[in-house]
C-alpha cells in the first residue's frame, strides 16, 4: 500500500472514505451472488469482486459535474460514485423502483442525475459515449472530466482506438481506465492482446501510466493526477490498472462447465486484497484503527440489508409500461 502525497493526491477523502466505499460494493456484490443463488435475481451477473480499488480510487479524483461510462461489470463504478444502493438493488430484481424502473437490470444502470451515463453490454460500448460527453463539456466551457471504464478485452475493439484518437486529437478531457483483471471472460489476457497497453496508449499521445489496481491509493494518485491534466487543458489520459476478480466472469458459469484458472492463482491474487491492504496500511499507520474499520463495516452491512428489503418490497413494473420509454 503506498500513500498518496498530501490530500490533493486523494480528493481530500480519508481512509475511512476510502473503505466504507470499497466495502460497500464488497458486500453489495457478495450479496447479489447470494440471491442468485436462491433465485431472487434472474439474468447475467456480473461482479467486481476483488476489484474495488480501482473504481473507489478513481471515484475519489471525481467533482460534482463529472461523469463516467460503465461496462458490463458496473455495480462497482456505479457505487463508487454515488449510486443510492436501494435503487441499484430494486433494478437487479427487475422492480419499478429501480434506476431503470427495472428494464435495465444489471448491465445497463444509468443515473444521469449522477454522471453515471450508463452500464452497458457491449465491450467497449461507453467509452465513445464519454468521449462524446466530453465534447459537449469543451463546447458548454465546463471544467468537468469524462471517465470511460472498460476491460482490458475492450483493447482489442476498434472502436477504443477510434475514440482515442479523437481524444487525443481534439485534446478532450477524458480519462481511460483499463480494469485489466486478467482475463476476457475465460480467455488469458497475454494469449489474446499482443504488445503493451501503454504503448498503445502512447502511440495515439495519450499520457498512460501502469497502475496497480489492488492498491486503492495508487489508484487515486493516478487517478487525481489525470484528472488534473484533463481539467487543465492537457488531454485525456489512459490508465492500465492490474487487477483480479476472485470470483467468475458471470454467476453461475461452474454449471457450465468452465475450468480456466489455476486456483494457486486465485489464492495469490487474494494476498493483495484491496480491501485488507487499506486496512493493513491504516492500522500500521495509525489512520484507521481497528474499532473504526468494524465499524464501518457493520454500517455498511446494514446498508446492504435495508437495499434488500427495499427490493423486495418494491413493485414489478406494470405491463402497461413494457413499451414506455422505448424509441422506436
Amino acid at each position: 500500500m503506498r500513500a498518496a502525497d498530501g490530500e490533493g493526491r486523494m480528493g481530500g477523502k480519508d481512509l475511512e472514505w476510502f473503505l466504507y466505499r470499497m466495502l460497500l460494493i464488497r458486500y453489495f456484490e457478495e450479496k447479489v451472488a447470494e440471491l442468485y443463488r436462491a433465485g431472487e435475481i434472474y439474468g447475467h451477473v456480473h461482479l467486481s469482486v476483488g476489484q474495488e480499488a480501482v473504481p473507489v480510487g478513481v471515484a475519489a479524483a471525481l467533482r460534482e459535474g463529472d461523469v463516467v461510462t460503465s461496462t458490463h461489470r458496473g455495480h462497482g463504478h456505479c457505487l463508487a460514485v454515488g449510486a443510492d444502493p436501494a435503487r441499484m438493488m430494486a433494478e437487479l430484481f427487475g422492480r419499478a423502483t429501480g434506476y431503470c424502473k427495472g428494464k435495465g437490470g444489471s448491465m445497463h444502470v444509468a443515473d444521469v442525475s449522477r454522471g453515471i451515463l450508463g452500464a452497458n453490454g457491449v465491450v467497449a460500448g461507453g467509452v465513445p459515449h464519454a468521449v462524446g460527453a466530453a465534447l459537449a463539456m469543451r463546447k458548454l466551457g465546463r471544467p468537468s472530466v469524462a471517465v470511460a471504464f472498460f476491460g482490458e478485452g475492450a483493447l482489442n475493439q476498434g472502436v477504443l482506438w477510434e475514440a482515442a484518437n479523437l481524444a487525443a486529437l481534439w485534446e478532450l478531457p477524458v480519462v481511460f481506465v483499463c480494469e485489466n483483471n486478467q482475463y476476457a471472460i475465460t480467455t488469458p489476457f497475454r494469449t489474446a492482446t499482443a504488445g503493451d497497453p501503454l504503448t498503445r496508449a502512447r502511440g495515439f499521445g495519450l499520457w498512460a501510466v501502469e497502475v496497480d489496481g489492488m492498491d486503492v491509493l495508487a489508484v487515486a494518485q493516478q487517478a487525481e493526477e489525470a484528472a488534473h491534466r484533463a481539467r487543465s487543458g492537457g488531454g485525456p489520459s489512459f490508465l492500465n490498472c492490474r487487477t483480479y476478480r476472485f470470483r467468475g466472469h458471470t454467476e453461475g458459469e461452474e454449471a457450465l462447465g468452465w475450468r480456466y484458472r489455476d486456483e494457486e492463482e486465485v489464492r495469490e491474487w487474494r494476498q493483495s486484497d484491496p480491501i485488507l491492504r487499506l486496512e493493513r496500511y491504516g492500522r500500521d499507520t495509525g489512520k484507521l484503527l481497528p474499532q473504526t474499520a468494524e465499524r464501518v463495516r457493520e454500517e455498511v452491512r446494514r446498508v446492504v440489508e435495508r437495499a434488500v428489503d427495499f427490493a423486495r418490497s418494491s413493485p414489478e413494473p406494470p405491463l402497461s409500461e413494457l413499451t414506455a420509454d422505448v424509441w422506436a
